[in-house]
């Protein structure tokens, strides 16, 4: 078994830790009706659009999401949130340096023997959800979740799908696709975004990701038979009739969007041995991005 398979297989038991815990980190993370941006790299910022969008939904204050190394710094904001797995990552890094003493900062990472660690005013480590393999699954996945339950929007029913997501064969003939195709709505766009790159990072695999209601301008055009299109979440009307009318197949996601999320690194890791890859070391990527001067 590779890395990534066995450490996938673990995100019910670490979403379960770290809502029970999630309680314990609240001084750290957002308080309700501050303006906040969530900040990430990679898989990370795809975590963040997520984040952005389910705290901004819940009411909790405007809530923005950026590439760390797009952060708009002429901005004004109460706390600036950055997930950095590693805690080494340069864009992430310089970012906090700038923003301290100006802004508030929480980190939320998995090693606690990093430059993270002192860079951040807070930090929050969920150390048992670090990662051998470069393939991000269960800290980001974990991340997410102890953002979710501390907004109130955790329950021991996604634990319950990720199981199932976990137990069940993935749909008939997905494995064999030519090119993938992911879909979202309001906060599982960053889930559609990060299945795509679970898929290129391990399979190296065409996909895109999209919202739902864009694929009908434009890029249902590349739909045929042999391609395959993953809803996450609640599909807009008819948009399943019109792309199993292309000849595409349709894959809807009724689990909770996050288990569907680990249906889809199911996937990436099918792929990868299909295709005799390895998943735990994708060509060219590091397990961070450190840039020297």
């Amino acid at each position: 078994m590779s890395h990534v398979e066995d450490e996938l297989t673990s995100q019910p038991e670490c979403w379960t830790r770290v809502a029970a815990d999630a309680a314990g980190h609240g001084g750290a993370l957002p308080a309700p009706r501050e303006r906040v941006a969530i900040v990430g790299c990679g898989t990370s910022y795809f975590m963040a659009q997520a984040a952005a969008a389910l705290r901004e939904g819940a009411g909790q204050g405007e809530t923005d999401a950026f590439a760390a190394s797009e952060f708009p710094h002429g901005r004004s904001y109460d706390r600036v949130l950055a997930l950095t797995r590693s805690g080494t990552t340069t864009e992430v890094l310089d970012l906090l340096g700038r923003l301290k003493g100006r802004t508030r900062t929480t980190a939320v990472t998995a090693d606690p023997g990093t430059p993270v660690m002192s860079a951040a005013d807070d930090v929050v480590v969920l150390d048992y959800a670090d990662e051998r393999s470069v393939v991000q699954t269960r800290f980001a996945t974990t991340a997410l979740t102890l953002l979710r339950a501390h907004l109130g929007l955790h329950s021991d029913a996604v634990v319950a799908d990720a199981r199932t997501a976990l137990s069940q064969p993935l749909p008939e003939g997905l494995v064999d696709c030519a090119q993938f195709t992911f879909l979202g709505r309001g906060w599982t766009v960053g889930l559609a975004n990060e299945a795509g790159l679970k898929m290129r990072e391990a399979s190296l695999s065409w996909t895109e990701a999209y919202p739902a209601m864009e694929y009908r301008h434009g890029p249902i055009s590349i739909t045929t038979q042999g391609t395959a299109t993953w809803m996450l979440g609640r599909a807009p009307e008819g948009l399943a009739d019109q792309v199993r009318a292309t000849g595409g197949l349709w894959v809807d996601g009724g689990l909770d969007p996050l288990a569907e999320l680990v249906r889809a690194q199911r996937l990436a890791v099918a792929v990868a041995a299909a295709r005799g890859l390895d998943p735990d070391q994708p060509r060219h990527l590091t397990r961070s991005v450190i840039l020297t001067p």
